[in-house]
C-alpha cells in the first residue's frame, strides 16, 4: 500500500464537486482504498450509484460531518466556512505530499499551458522520463502510480493550488494580472492562491519567476525560502539562448513567448538537461488551440483564435506580437475588470475595426465611442454576427484576431467551445463569398 493509500483508509471522506478531477478521486480511491468511506456532493446529481451524496443549493453545508474534504478545482469557496478539525485538500496537494517524484509546477495567470508543453518538449527530446498533468487536462492522480522515479510537469491553476501545503521543487510563476476575482476575495485572495506555488519550497528549490511589472510588485514583500530566479524580456538571452530559438519557431511569436521558452529552459537546466535537447524542445514545438492558434487564410483574411486570453494585458502583447491586425475581435462575460487601460491601448493602437460581443465588448465599445477614438466600432450581437462583420470589415492581407479578454460564460461552457465556434464559423463563411 502507497503512503497515500495509508494515509486516506481511516478516514471519512467527502469528495466534493463531481466533474473531471472529482470522479478521478473516486477512481483514486475505488484502485487504491476500496474500504474507504466515501460521500460525493455537487450542485448535480452526477448519476454515480453505490455512494451517498449531497446535491442541490447546500451541497457545502456538510463538510463539518468528515475527516478529510477532497475538493475539485473551480468551486468557489468565498465564504464559505471550513468547520474545525476538518482537513480540506485537493488533488495537488496530494500529488506534492506523496508522490515519488521530481515535480516541475507551473502557473500565471497566463503562458502555464505553453511553458509547460515546452518543459514537456524539452524532456521529451532530452530523453527524460516524465508526465504532463495537472490543469493541461489531466488529473494528476491519474499519473500518480506511473511516476515514480520520474520527472512530474505540472500545470496549476489558482484553484488547485488554494489548498497546497507543499509547494513543488522547481516552481515557474510566469505573471500576475487580475483573474478569477469571482472566485476569491479580491485580487489579493487570488494573488495568495497562485503564491502557494513558492511559498512552502525549501531553500533548496527552485522559483523561476517574470521579471514582469505585476508580478514582481507582488513579490516584492514576500520573503520566500527557496532561490529565486527572475527572467525578464531585458533579461540577457544566455546560452543556450532559448528566446533567440523561440523567435525562430511561428508558433512562439512574441516577447511574452519568448520568456515561457526560457522559463522553460531554466527549469530543464536546473534538472541537467543537455542544452541541444533544451533547444530542439523548442523548435519543434507545435503550438496549442486556442492559443495564438492560425485558422487560415481565407478570402485572403488571416484568422487567428486566441481564445484563452481572458485578460486584457495578454491581448495587448498579442496584438504587440502579431503586429499586423486589422480586426480584433473581443468580448465576454463581466467579470468586474477595469478596462479602462485596456480601452486607451485600443484608441491608441493601430488596429482598424473593434468588434465588441457582449457583454463587455458592448460596454468597450460605448467608450471608445464616446472618447471618438476614430476606429471602426461593432457591437455584434453574437459570435456569427461578429465573424460575418470581421469579413466585411478587414482589408485583404491582413490579420482578424479573436482575442476575448473576458471569460466565456456568459453564452459559452468555456473558452474552448468558444474558439472552436469562432472556427467553425471563419470556415463556413470562408468557403461562401
Amino acid at each position: 500500500m502507497s503512503a497515500l493509500s495509508e494515509y486516506l483508509q481511516h478516514k471519512k471522506i467527502l469528495i466534493l464537486g463531481m466533474g473531471r478531477e472529482g470522479r478521478s478521486s473516486l477512481a483514486y480511491l475505488q484502485r487504491h482504498v476500496p474500504t474507504a468511506a466515501i460521500t460525493l456532493a455537487d450542485q448535480k446529481d452526477p448519476g454515480i450509484p453505490g455512494y451517498p451524496g449531497f446535491y442541490g443549493a447546500e451541497y457545502l453545508t456538510h463538510m463539518q460531518d468528515f475527516d478529510l474534504v477532497l475538493k475539485s478545482p473551480g468551486i468557489p469557496f468565498v465564504g464559505v466556512p471550513i468547520p474545525p478539525g476538518v482537513e480540506v485538500t485537493c488533488q495537488t496537494d496530494l500529488f506534492l505530499r506523496f508522490a515519488d517524484c521530481t515535480v516541475v509546477g507551473v502557473t500565471g495567470t497566463k503562458g502555464k499551458t505553453t511553458t509547460s508543453t515546452l518543459v514537456h518538449e524539452i524532456l521529451q527530446a532530452g530523453g527524460v522520463a516524465h508526465v504532463l498533468a495537472g490543469n493541461i487536462g489531466v488529473p494528476v492522480l491519474d499519473v500518480i502510480d506511473a511516476c515514480a522515479g520520474q520527472v512530474a510537469v505540472m500545470e496549476l491553476s489558482c484553484h488547485q493550488l488554494e489548498f497546497m501545503r507543499v509547494s513543488p521543487h522547481i516552481a515557474i510563476f510566469t505573471n500576475l494580472y487580475a483573474e478569477h476575482l469571482d472566485h476569491y476575495d479580491g485580487f489579493d485572495g487570488y494573488a495568495a492562491a497562485k503564491l502557494h506555488i513558492a511559498q512552502f519550497q525549501t531553500a533548496e528549490d527552485l522559483l523561476i519567476c517574470g521579471d514582469v511589472p505585476g508580478l514582481q510588485a507582488y513579490l516584492r514583500d514576500k520573503a520566500l525560502p527557496g532561490r529565486v530566479l527572475p527572467i525578464g524580456v531585458d533579461t540577457p538571452d544566455l546560452p543556450p539562448y532559448p528566446m533567440a530559438a523561440a523567435a525562430e519557431n511561428p508558433r512562439l511569436p512574441g516577447k511574452h513567448n519568448a520568456l515561457n521558452a526560457a522559463f522553460a529552459a531554466a527549469a530543464a537546466r536546473e534538472l541537467g538537461v543537455p542544452d541541444a535537447a533544451i533547444l530542439e524542445g523548442i523548435r519543434r514545438f507545435g503550438g496549442i488551440e486556442h492559443r495564438m492558434e492560425p485558422v487560415g487564410t481565407f478570402r485572403g483574411i488571416r484568422f487567428v483564435n486566441d481564445s484563452i486570453a481572458t485578460a486584457p494585458e495578454v491581448v495587448l502583447l498579442e496584438l504587440e506580437a502579431l503586429q499586423d491586425v486589422d480586426t480584433l475581435l473581443f468580448g465576454g462575460l463581466d467579470r468586474g475588470l477595469d478596462y479602462g487601460p485596456f480601452c486607451a491601448a485600443l484608441a491608441a493602437g493601430g488596429v482598424r475595426n473593434l468588434i465588441g460581443l457582449p457583454d463587455t465588448g458592448h460596454a468597450i465599445c460605448d467608450t471608445l465611442a464616446a472618447a471618438a477614438c476614430g476606429k471602426t466600432l461593432y457591437k455584434a450581437a453574437d459570435m456569427e454576427d461578429a465573424v460575418r462583420a470581421a469579413y466585411r470589415l478587414t482589408e485583404k492581407g491582413n490579420t482578424c484576431l479573436f482575442s476575448p479578454a473576458a471569460a466565456s460564460y456568459n453564452v459559452y461552457r468555456n473558452f474552448e467551445e468558444k474558439g472552436r465556434h469562432f472556427k467553425s464559423l471563419v470556415r463556413q463563411y470562408g468557403e461562401c463569398e
